[in-house]
């Protein structure tokens, strides 16, 4: 993979992001929800591709965790959803597909990777291999529904484009719609 130093600005930006705001959680059962993670997932999805969505995912959820803001459930959730996004967003370039890979790498996927951390690494003998979908799924719905907000006036204003282009290596990146 060739480094791209926008993408990698770009990513430690939301990076930095994303922690500063992570003391704004909503408890929802045994998991802390973050929706400001799942709507930085969409946009390192749109803008970043999946391999930096991953590696800005994970060093959000490692910054978080060494302050004490995040949970150990942060990692396969968000790096799930991340990763899914951008390779479903790389391959069709259409953005419904990024909100449907962030909600079901999060949300699913990531909801059930998070049963043997739970188990093995934190010692929750209650938890199963569902426990963690409705929080999760709550979580990144309500993230990708800011960030559906965010890229549609980003696209009704023309700013969508012109960030691509600023991130992208080549010009003529080509115009798309919103479903």
């Amino acid at each position: 993979m060739k480094l791209n130093v926008k993408k990698l600005a770009l990513a430690g930006m939301m990076t930095a992001l994303g922690v500063c705001l992570s003391a704004f959680s909503i408890p929802v059962g045994a998991s802390k929800c973050f929706p400001i993670q799942h709507l930085l997932n969409v946009l390192a999805g749109v803008f970043l591709g999946p391999g930096y969505a991953l590696g800005f995912s994970f060093s959000t959820a490692l910054i978080r965790n060494l302050l004490g803001t995040g949970s150990l459930l942060a990692f396969p959730g968000s790096m799930a959803g991340a990763f899914l996004g951008a390779v479903l967003y790389r391959g069709t370039k259409k953005l419904w597909t990024a909100f449907a890979g962030e909600i079901i790498g999060t949300g699913i996927l990531g909801g059930m990777l998070c049963y043997p951390i739970a188990l093995l690494l934190m010692g929750n003998q209650h938890a199963a291999l569902f426990t963690y979908i409705i929080p999760f799924l709550t979580s990144t719905i309500g993230g990708c529904i800011m960030a559906g907000i965010l890229l549609g006036a980003l696209c009704k204003s023309g700013a969508f484009y012109s960030l691509k282009e600023l991130v992208e290596e080549k010009n003529g990146y080509r115009k798309e719609r919103l479903p």
